[in-house]
This record gives C-alpha cells, sequence and structure tokens, in this order.
C-alpha cells in the first residue's frame, strides 16, 4: 500500500481485510474536524438543518476566526463583526476546548504546530488542509456540509484515491525554501495534470533534509497541484519536532507509516534540487513559473510576507535577509506598501524574542496581527485595481488580493528583498551572507529525536469489529434538463465563481447576483433566462473549497454543470447540495458545443446537443455518490437516516 491507503485501511470502519486498494469506498474514523469562521458561516446553516445535535467530541473540533478579520475589519466592518460572533457563539454554546479568537494564529498554523500527529486523519474546511500531510497525517479539504457532518457523526466517506509519486532528489541551496521547492514542482508537473483529483506523496533522498516547516508549505500547496491531498512520510524530523511541544503525545496516537517498496503508484516524477533557484509564478496561475532572474528590476506596487503557507523559518529567513541588507547600507528606497503578517502569536513572539522584527520595521513594512490579511483580499488589507504585488501567499489568481489586482508568488526572502526598492530582487547575494548556525538556533533545531514507533501496519481487523461493506447499487432517477449553454475554458476557479468579498452570504438568490461578478459580470442574468447549463472543460471548480460557489451556481439558476474533469471538493460539494453534474470526456462534444447551444440533459447519464442531434454519454458514478443523489444531498440523507447515514448507504 501506498503511505495514504494504509492511514485509511487503520481508520476505516468495517473493513474486512487488512488492506485497501484505489477505488474502495470506505467509512473512515475522523481524528480532526477544523475550520475558519467564513467557513462556519457555511456550516452553521449545515447544523442549523441538522438540528444543532451533540458533537462527537467536541475537544477534536478545531475552529479559529482569521480569513475575514483585522483589526480595521472588527471595528467597522458588519461582516467581519458577524461572522466573528456567530463562531464565538457556537464556541460558547458548545464548550470547544479549541477555539482561536480573531488575531491570534492562522487556522492551520496553530493545528499544525500544536496538535496534528502522524498517521491521523484531518478533515478541514478549507482547500490548504492538505498543509497536515507535513507531518504524515491524512488531512483534506471538504465544503462546509461534509466538516459539520464530521464533527457531528465522528466519520466520513472516501473514495481511496489513486497516487502519485513526486521524488526529490539532490540538495538546494541555503535559503531556498519549501515555496521555491513547490513552486518548480507546479512549473514542471502543472496544476490540475498528474495530480488531479490524488494523492501525492513526497519522497526521494533529498526529504530527509527538509524541515517540518517546508513540508508545510509543500504539502500547503497541494491544493494548487490540485491533488486530493499530499503527505511526507513522517521521520526523525518529524519526532524532533514532536519532542519540542509541552504537552507530550500519547504514543498510541502516534504512528509512523511507511509506503510498501512496491507501493502502487500510478506514475513517479523526479524532481531536481541542486539546480534549484528562487522562483516566482506569474498572474494569473500558480504554475506559471519562470526563474526570478528574468524579472529581477520589475517594479511593484506592494510586498505582502504572510498567510498560511508562509512559515515561521520562512518569516525568519525575510528578516535575515532584511538584516543583512541594512547591515551593508542598502536603504529601503521607493514608494508602495509593505506588510507582513506572522501566522501565529507563538511566532510572533520568538522573532521579537530574537530581535527579528526591528529589522522589517526599519525595512518600512507594516506589521499587522495573526491572519490571512491580503490573501483572500476581503479584509481592510487589499491591493487596489492595476496594483502589482509580490507575495509569498498561495494563489495568484485573477482578483485574489483585491478585484483588478495582479499578484505574482514567490518565497518569504525573495519577497523581503524585492521590499528594498520595491522591485524584484534576486535574494541569494544576501542569504549567502547568513550565519546558518544562528538561522537554526534562532528556530530551535538543535537535536533530533528518534520515532518512538516505527513503521507500523494497521490492524486486521476481524468479524467483531466489521460491518457491511457492500455498496447500494446504482438506480439513479431518469430526468431531464434542457437549456441553452454558458461556455467555459479549463481550470475556472472558485474565488472566479464566487468571490472572497461575498463568501459571508448565505441567501442562495443574494449569492446568485454575485456569480462569476468579476470575470463574467451578467452570468445570473443569463442563466435566468434560460443559460442555464454551464459547459467546461477541464479542472471546473478547483482552488477554494467554500460551498458557497455551488450555493452561488444555484442561486444564478444553474441546472447542471457539464465538464472533462473536477476539482474534489467541487465534486463533492455538488453532490451534498444537490446541483447536477456530468463528467462528459468525449473531445467531440467540446469541439462541437459553443456559447448559447441548446442541450437536452439526461441526468441519468447523456447529453444531446439539439442543433446537429449528435448523442453524447458520460462517465458513470460512483454508488455511493449515486445514492446521495437520489437522497436529494448529505443534509437530507442525514436527516432521513440519523447517525448511521453512512452505514446504511453502503448497506447492499
Amino acid at each position: 500500500m501506498t503511505l495514504t491507503q494504509k492511514i485509511l485501511a487503520a481508520h476505516a470502519i468495517g473493513l474486512t481485510r487488512p488492506w485497501v486498494q484505489a477505488g474502495d469506498i470506505l467509512r473512515v474514523r475522523v481524528d480532526w474536524t477544523i475550520a475558519s469562521e467564513l467557513a462556519w458561516n457555511g456550516m452553521d446553516k449545515t447544523y442549523q438543518a441538522l438540528g444543532r445535535p451533540p458533537l462527537h467530541n467536541p475537544d477534536r473540533f478545531f475552529l479559529a476566526v482569521d480569513h475575514t478579520v483585522d483589526p480595521t475589519t472588527l471595528r467597522s466592518d458588519p461582516r467581519a463583526q458577524k461572522l466573528t460572533q456567530l463562531s464565538r457563539s457556537f464556541a460558547k454554546e458548545r464548550r470547544l476546548l479549541h477555539f482561536y479568537d480573531a488575531n491570534q494564529t492562522i487556522l492551520h498554523t496553530k493545528f499544525y504546530r500544536d496538535l496534528l500527529l502522524p498517521g491521523q486523519v484531518v478533515i478541514g474546511a478549507d482547500s490548504h488542509t492538505s498543509s497536515h500531510g507535513g507531518l504524515g497525517a491524512f488531512a483534506i479539504g471538504l465544503g462546509g456540509a461534509d466538516v459539520a457532518a464530521a464533527m457531528v457523526l465522528g466519520e466520513s466517506w472516501l473514495e481511496v484515491p489513486d497516487a502519485i509519486s513526486v521524488e526529490y532528489v539532490g540538495a538546494a541551496a541555503f535559503g531556498l525554501t519549501g515555496k521555491d521547492i513547490i513552486l518548480r514542482t507546479l512549473g514542471e508537473l502543472g496544476r490540475n495534470t498528474v495530480a488531479m483529483e490524488r494523492s501525492v506523496e513526497y519522497r526521494g533522498a533529498a526529504v530527509s533534509s527538509f524541515s517540518t516547516d517546508m513540508r508545510f508549505t509543500i504539502a500547503n500547496m497541494t491544493a494548487e497541484f490540485g491533488g486530493l491531498n499530499g503527505i511526507f512520510e513522517p521521520d526523525a524530523v518529524t519526532a524532533a519536532w514532536l519532542a519540542q511541544r509541552s504537552d507530550e503525545p500519547h504514543p498510541e496516537e502516534v504512528h509512523y507509516f511507511r509506503a510498501d517498496d512496491d507501493a502502487p503508484y500510478i506514475t513517479r516524477h523526479t524532481i531536481r534540487l541542486d539546480t534549484l533557484e528562487p522562483l516566482v509564478a506569474k498572474p494569473f496561475s500558480p504554475d506559471n513559473v519562470v526563474p526570478l532572474a528574468q524579472h529581477v528590476g520589475m517594479p511593484v506596487h506592494g510586498v505582502f510576507i504572510g498567510a498560511c503557507t508562509t512559515t515561521e523559518e520562512e518569516l525568519v529567513l525575510g528578516a535575515l535577509v532584511l538584516e543583512q541588507a541594512l547591515r551593508r547600507g542598502i536603504e529601503p528606497i521607493g514608494t508602495g506598501r509593505r506588510l507582513v503578517v506572522p501566522g501565529d502569536l507563538s511566532i510572533q513572539g520568538r522573532l521579537y524574542e530574537a530581535g527579528l522584527w526591528r529589522f522589517y520595521e526599519q525595512a518600512g513594512f507594516q506589521i499587522d496581527p495573526p491572519g490571512c490579511s491580503m490573501c483572500l483580499g476581503v479584509a481592510s488589507q487589499r491591493a487596489g485595481k492595476g496594483e502589482t504585488w509580490l507575495s509569498s501567499q498561495n494563489r495568484n489568481y485573477p482578483n485574489r488580493m483585491g478585484e483588478g489586482s495582479l499578484a505574482w508568488l514567490a518565497s518569504g526572502p525573495s519577497v523581503a528583498a524585492a521590499s528594498l526598492g520595491m522591485a524584484i530582487r534576486d535574494p541569494r547575494e544576501l542569504l549567502e551572507g547568513i550565519d546558518q548556525d544562528r538561522y537554526q538556533r534562532i528556530l530551535r533545531r538543535n537535536g533530533q529525536a528518534s520515532p518512538s514507533v516505527i513503521s507500523q501496519e494497521p490492524e486486521v481487523l476481524t468479524a467483531a469489529n466489521s460491518g457491511p461493506t457492500a455498496i447500494s447499487a446504482k438506480t439513479s432517477v431518469s430526468t431531464t434538463v434542457s437549456g441553452r449553454t454558458q461556455r467555459f475554458g479549463s481550470h475556472i476557479d472558485t474565488d472566479a465563481i464566487i468571490p472572497g468579498q461575498f463568501c459571508h452570504l448565505t441567501d442562495f438568490s443574494e449569492l446568485g447576483d454575485h456569480c462569476f461578478e468579476f470575470v463574467r459580470p451578467g452570468f445570473a442574468t443569463l442563466a435566468r433566462a434560460g443559460q442555464n447549463i454551464v459547459v467546461a472543460d477541464e479542472g471546473w471548480g478547483s482552488g477554494s473549497s467554500r460551498e458557497q460557489a455551488v450555493w452561488a451556481l444555484k442561486g444564478a439558476g444553474v441546472a447542471v454543470v457539464i465538464a472533462k474533469s473536477y476539482a474534489f471538493i467541487h465534486k463533492r460539494n455538488l453532490v451534498n447540495e444537490a446541483l447536477p453534474f456530468l463528467v462528459v470526456t468525449d473531445e467531440d462534444f467540446y469541439q462541437l458545443t459553443s456559447e448559447d447551444d441548446e442541450l437536452l440533459v439526461d441526468l441519468a447519464g447523456s447529453v444531446t446537443h439539439v442543433a446537429s442531434g449528435r448523442r453524447f454519454q458520460a462517465r458513470g458514478t460512483t454508488p455511493l455518490i449515486a445514492a446521495l443523489q437520489r437522497e436529494g444531498g448529505l443534509v437530507p440523507a442525514i436527516s432521513r437516516n440519523g447517525p448511521q447515514v453512512f452505514e446504511r448507504l453502503t448497506i447492499q
């Protein structure tokens, strides 16, 4: 088995054999559910529909207020105030042990640093939940309805994914970070290609030299890669990190699984790091990657060091780059905005203790309290129309940092170097002057520990704890939809479907009014007038896990979506919210179908192009998805079947 398969086998409910394989549909125990206040806004709608039942384990739900808040929005923005209060009220209602209020942390940063353990299963209402594969956990982002259900039931369902292996060889130079490594990976392999809906296992001889921060960043941007999850095998580096925690984990909760030598990876990809150099991703895709050196001297309006993908390590390196520059008499010049935001109060304190914040201050940076900040462009900090920013965040889609903004992605030290003259600058000359021993001391990496549990295998489950494994047969109801098309290309992301500025809304019609607001104004008007069928190419619904994207489509009047492939989380959201979709892979259909063409769609699995009379077959869906579709979505399924919903749906 692969590493992911071993974790899933260990968490499977009712498994009658000690192994799993790609394509198996499992009920799985969930160790943690996690969410932000922006996600909780939608989750609360699901929780209310379920009757606000007790949580399976209130101590294993992690809620942080981080996406929409900064001191300005908390004072003046009714939307941020409402979202924050909604989370506070729920935390009080259910006496949550792990609730973190505004400007204390970023969701993924604290959870990874303080609570996560190798071998656990984590489901989060945020696509960057993939971050937690950095410590050897199986961690995936899902829509709010899925996470709310797992929070209440303590379990979820999953089709075991195919897996690929990304193998790193060669040693990267000092100062090149996890961001540079994942940008190299994206640049060579492409977004939503080899990783699409698959498990990505990061391996190879070079990995043993990766810090847990580097692994976090690489796993974090598996979401941009298109993977279902990204994961590293936990090792001595992992154990050394865990040993630094104040609360020693119970040994029985830590599992150092390893992939087998003959693990069934569909493909293996080798990425060389000995030739790695600082990289940037140009707008508007994280895989639009080129060497930073090609753009040295390009002016920028602003620089941002922060967001969940930017670790303590990158913040420290950024400060040390600025220290080197200031010591050499390089004075910051140029107008523009310079902003740095730590991921957690503990990181903020450690940089104060090391005396590093003063270098950011001397270089003209504004230091804000922890939060997602400019990464979403929904709080008070956002880029203006036409402004070019160099940022250490993870996404550079259109309008991501603010309407009309242009985001270029790079590592923390690369952004710090650019801040000196508000123009892209190669950081390597400054990185070479850093005392590497001092750098290690600042990060408190003075020793390593050995794993206490090595190469555990999943428990062989016996009849005493086994249950039904057969899946109900597909009996989809044959209904038809007729309408005209709105035509899209590949990789349409959820930021485009519903921009973050509107994710505080929960009314479907109101969300529909803002569907594709920035990239296709008038979409809802056309859909409501009969252009109610979306036809897209590859990777429909990539990016953020926001279920508001599906709500917006429904609110705009969309009757069905047809595409070659879908992002995993968005497809689950379509199922959960009962918005019909078809997977049609015949290239002739897409060559034939244009904007405003009339289609007749049989939701049982075919689509007819009316003008030509040609009929195209859709790919069949999995039996459990079909069962949920028959139930009318996830909430109706739970309401009808109760806590045994997944058990009942998987009984033949």
